[in-house]
């Protein structure tokens, strides 16, 4: 049995924030019931990233969405919205990421669904808070990032802003809202009153950015400066940062610079008895021109065995043929309702050492209305 069996969520969210926490939920055992516009759904469903399209529809929809049940109902008519209602009313979550003032103006916010529920746990995204000055602006992650200061973080000196390659804020926000509603959940369980969850995009990837911004506040307000090249952390010193080798990439984190000259027979590097930080573009310089006269593996051969914190780069092919990957178990394969099949990643949490998996795809759009409607609405 999963922890959340028995838990029955609600779910009005769309694109990628709020479908990441429904689908963290209903990895741990929540049924997830996602609420769609009639027509076109979620817009994920037709948002492509890639030229990839899955059974008619985008991919990063059948990615976010599997384990979940489709519910199309047009709830800003009002007969509609009653029976909506009804489903409200034996929910123990609702959640959405619609900007401020959307729920209220559907007569779905916070006091009104807990008239129908009083012990609900409301669950909501917003881009950037309901006060904030900006909070009418899209919460869309590239823009999130640029807005916090994330951009300036990743890249080389010279490079200008650099933008994350995933939609970072949007998962971090999910993660938030998914662990503040099982916070929720549990003071349910133990005092039996519901609770309102709020995450915005914006402090979510403030938080994501604590050990920076607390360096900054604490360092005389000197804003982080990345490396001229192989920058991988504005904070650290060399050798911190992926060099090229002469067949491939090798990631150094933290390390003694004159055990480096040792290990790797540098000479040059001799000239740095300290890890001094003003001193770590002209470290990296040297270090990356050495690396590259040599193979990864010939590095790690050497690094490993002297406990130097080192890796090799890996693309996804090289990953996912690696022994360390493969016994994770970490692909399951997904079914739909019409026998269409993928393969995705599961969970990622265990509990006294279980796995959760689930061989349910991702839902054509209101595909589970009849059931809904007999066992909820009637």
């Amino acid at each position: 049995m999963k922890p959340l069996e028995d838990y029955l969520i609600v779910d009005f969210s769309q694109f990628l924030s709020g479908p990441s926490a429904s689908l963290r939920l209903a990895d741990l055992g929540a049924r997830v019931i996602k609420i769609e516009k009639p027509g076109t759904g979620d817009i994920c469903r037709t948002l492509y990233t890639s030229d990839l399209i899955m059974n008619g529809e985008s991919s990063v929809f059948h990615t976010i969405n599997r384990n979940k049940e489709s519910f199309a109902i047009d709830f800003k008519q009002q007969s509609e919205l009653e029976k909506l209602k009804k489903l409200l009313a034996k929910a123990d979550v609702v959640m959405h990421n619609f900007r401020p003032g959307v729920m209220e103006r559907v007569g779905l916010s916070y006091d009104e669904v807990k008239e129908i529920n009083p012990n609900i746990v409301y669950a909501e995204i917003s881009g950037y808070g309901t006060k904030s000055e900006l909070k009418d602006l899209p919460g869309q992650d590239l823009l999130l990032q640029s807005l916090t200061a994330l951009t300036w973080l990743s890249g080389n000196q010279e490079d200008g802003p650099v933008p994350m390659g995933l939609s970072i804020v949007d998962m971090l926000a999910g993660a938030h809202l998914a662990q503040g509603i099982l916070a929720a959940l549990y003071r349910k369980a133990t005092h039996n009153i519901g609770e309102k969850v709020q995450v915005s995009m914006l402090e979510s990837a403030f938080d994501f950015q604590f050990e920076t911004i607390t360096t900054y506040f604490n360092d005389g307000g000197e804003l982080p400066v990345r490396t001229k090249s192989n920058n991988a952390h504005a904070y650290l010193g060399a050798p911190y940062g992926i060099y090229k080798t002469n067949d491939g990439y090798l990631a150094l984190a933290m390390g003694s610079i004159p055990v480096l000259a040792s290990l790797l027979k540098c000479d040059a590097l001799l000239q740095f008895p300290e890890n001094k930080f003003e001193l770590r573009d002209d470290i990296k310089n040297i270090l990356a021109e050495h690396l590259q006269t040599q193979e990864t593996q010939y590095w790690l051969d050497i690094l490993e065995p002297a406990d130097i914190w080192c890796a090799k780069v890996l693309n996804y092919k090289q990953l996912f043929a690696e022994e360390g990957f493969q016994v994770l178990n970490f692909v399951q394969r997904v079914e739909m309702l019409d026998s269409y099949n993928y393969k995705t990643t599961r969970c990622p949490i265990r509990i006294d050492g279980e796995i959760f998996t689930s061989g349910k795809g991702s839902p054509k759009l209101g595909q589970d209305n009849e059931r809904i409607i007999k066992e909820f609405i009637g």
